[in-house]
């Protein structure tokens, strides 16, 4: 995707061959920039604290950190300590220990003295097939939106409403819920994206709109509890949110809130889709309601808030009083029942086990072992 009219992913090798660079999305959308990534432990802090973030992210930069660990330390030992390090950095995104088994699948059965460079190479895969899986994910959810201008007016606008962000920023490129959205875009097709603020974080008001606005497509930012209303009024003609996790019965865990925007697209017909990459799929997960793991972050995180003064400088403050209690839930679970559909990179499926498994068998049988 575009910054600026430049190219960039949000993740990716440096020039020396070996560390990584990544786009520091703490400091966006007030500042565009580069954190370098050198050793195991700054991959896990930067997937910790959200320097990156999205489960594709999450997944190619643990990758990358199994690699820059492998450089350091190429040992039994040091392959273990590694996989420990970064599978705790996050819990709720699959991709991140799906990433990780990929990594040490790999690394395992060979000779510790190939382990560097088998790493950096199995990482770059994951990177490159991250993007073709947005790809598809982008060419099949096109379908959906060119059916809908078939049903409208010439000319006439579709709206999409997101939550969280999905974009880009969240994967290695052109992004999970965005993806068809940009392709649409690409495609001439007159498309405008309703923007969830997303708090506490407010990935959708700090990067969703930012990466929309810098590859030309028009948005308007939204407060979170603002959806409901525009779909009452027909201001929404589908969503397209992205997800942390989905389970083999086909609920859905993505940012908190996306669960009450299901309930409002499903009380006025506006139809509700879920993108997502393969390895999002956790078979090993029956019921997402019950079993999936639900991230509970900093309270910080609610009752402060940075942004831009009117002097230009860069200010945190406290919204909340002193003394009161906060609960920070990273995550909900939507019912399979309120998902329309799931977009994924070998079509747009049934959100049920048996549509689930038949296009992805090969996710069976990696939660069997």
């Amino acid at each position: 995707m575009k910054v600026d009219g430049k190219h960039f992913r949000s993740i990716w090798r440096e020039r020396d061959g070996w560390s990584v660079g990544a786009i520091d999305q703490r400091r966006l959308p007030h500042e565009f920039v580069v954190a370098k990534l050198t050793s195991c432990e700054a991959a896990a802090v930067a997937i910790r604290d959200m320097l990156v973030r999205g489960a594709p992210l999450i997944g190619a930069t643990a990758a990358y950190g199994m690699a820059l660990a492998m450089r350091e330390d190429a040992s039994d030992a040091g392959l273990k300590r590694a996989y420990e390090t970064l599978v705790v950095a996050r819990p709720t995104a699959i991709n991140l220990k799906w990433a990780l088994d990929e990594m040490r699948a790999t690394l395992t059965p060979i000779d510790p003295i190939e382990r560097a460079e088998a790493a950096y190479a199995r990482a770059d895969e994951i990177v490159e097939q991250d993007v073709e899986i947005n790809r598809g994910i982008a060419a099949n959810g096109l379908a959906l939106i060119e059916a809908i201008v078939a049903k409208k007016t010439p000319g006439e606008t579709v709206n999409v409403l997101t939550h969280c962000n999905a974009g880009w920023l969240a994967t290695v490129d052109w992004g999970t819920a965005t993806a068809p959205i940009y392709l649409a875009h690409e495609r001439g097709i007159k498309i405008h994206v309703w923007v969830d603020e997303t708090r506490p974080r407010n990935q959708g008001a700090s990067l969703t709109a930012w990466e929309l606005g810098h590859h030309g497509v028009p948005h308007t930012v939204i407060p979170d509890n603002t959806g409901g209303h525009l779909m009452q009024h027909g201001m929404v003609d589908l969503a397209i949110v992205g997800t942390d996790r989905v389970a083999a019965n086909g609920d859905v865990c993505n940012k908190i809130g996306t669960y009450l925007k299901a309930l409002a697209a499903h009380d006025n017909n506006v139809p509700f889709y879920v993108a997502l990459p393969s390895p999002t799929i956790d078979f090993a997960v029956n019921d997402g309601i019950r079993d999936i793991p639900i991230e509970q972050r900093s309270g910080a995180e609610v009752t402060d808030m940075t942004g831009r003064t009117a002097d230009g400088r860069l200010e945190t403050v406290r919204i909340v009083p002193e003394g009161s209690p906060v609960a920070n839930y990273a995550f909900d679970v939507t019912p399979a029942r309120l998902v329309t559909g799931l977009i994924t990179e070998r079509g747009v499926l049934k959100p049920d086990r048996a549509s689930l498994a038949a296009a992805f068998p090969e996710r069976i049988a990696a939660a069997a072992e």
